[in-house]
């Protein structure tokens, strides 16, 4: 059996222009144009790259991972890295590369995933927003989403927040941190002059779950919804359907710690 050395890659891309994370045959996609450059830069060595979840479409990432897995060992690690970001397109980096050994699975590993979610809202911004931030052009009531977003922080049923639920789906999850705060993070002098970002901090998520999220509270901020609806809607009896997904562009990983 040939000996195997395992690599954790992490990395961040701009979503807007990729179909996801996932290879899908005719889209590009993240971990299609990663493996393009691994297949160029490694020459015919054989290896394998594994994510250490999926993105939906144009959803970007400020700190992603994955883990690449070869049969020779790679003897310079700062060189590779270089080397990588070099034939890279603009729109994708990789931050830092450490070996790890084989006992470590990226997939299966505990890890803590923090997303944000930047949006504005009460006019139509500069379209250079786009990539990174979704413009609800109607006011909101802010103050009651932050309300509404602290709701979710906690254990509790996320059926309703599940894109096409299965029977066998595990709804149970537990979310760490879940709030509404003015958005520091990211500036650019075409933003508005107030933009906001939603937090959530958990160990795992389902299908479009924070864009679900999102969507109710801006359908709470839009005071279609009330806070009791959010507060029913968690409960393990609850049959309620969120019928507005929020934009995918707005929707940022931020970071992804293993334990």
């Amino acid at each position: 059996m040939k000996k195997r050395f395992f690599y954790l890659i992490r990395i961040q891309y701009l979503g807007y222009r990729f179909h996801g994370w996932q290879k899908q045959p005719n889209l590009k996609t993240v971990h299609l144009m990663i493996d393009k450059t691994m297949r160029f830069i490694l020459d015919g060595k054989v290896f394998k790259t594994m994510g250490s979840g999926r993105t939906d479409a144009m959803v970007s990432a400020e700190q992603g991972a994955f883990e690449l897995f070869l049969e020779e060992p790679i003897e310079d690690l700062d060189a590779f890295l270089a080397l990588f970001n070099y034939n890279l397109p603009q729109d994708l980096r990789a931050l830092s590369i450490k070996e790890v050994d084989k006992a470590f699975n990226i997939i299966q590993t505990s890890k803590m995933k923090e997303y944000v979610y930047v949006f504005a809202h009460g006019g139509k911004f500069h379209p250079f927003c786009a990539p990174i931030m979704t413009t609800i052009l109607d006011e909101l009531d802010i103050e009651l989403m932050k309300a509404g977003a602290k709701l979710f922080e906690g254990s509790h049923n996320f059926k309703t927040y599940c894109y096409k639920p299965t029977e066998t789906g595990i709804f149970n999850r537990t979310i760490d941190t879940c709030e509404i705060v003015e958005n520091t993070l990211f500036t650019a002098n075409f933003f508005p002059e107030q933009t906001y970002i939603l937090r959530v901090k958990g160990q795992g998520f389902m299908r479009n779950q924070i864009r679900l999220m999102m969507g109710a509270l801006i359908k709470l901020g839009h005071h279609e919804i009330t806070l009791d609806y959010i507060k029913n809607s968690l409960k393990p009896e609850s049959t309620a359907v969120m019928d507005y997904i929020a934009p995918a562009s707005g929707l940022i990983l931020h970071k992804v710690d293993f334990e």
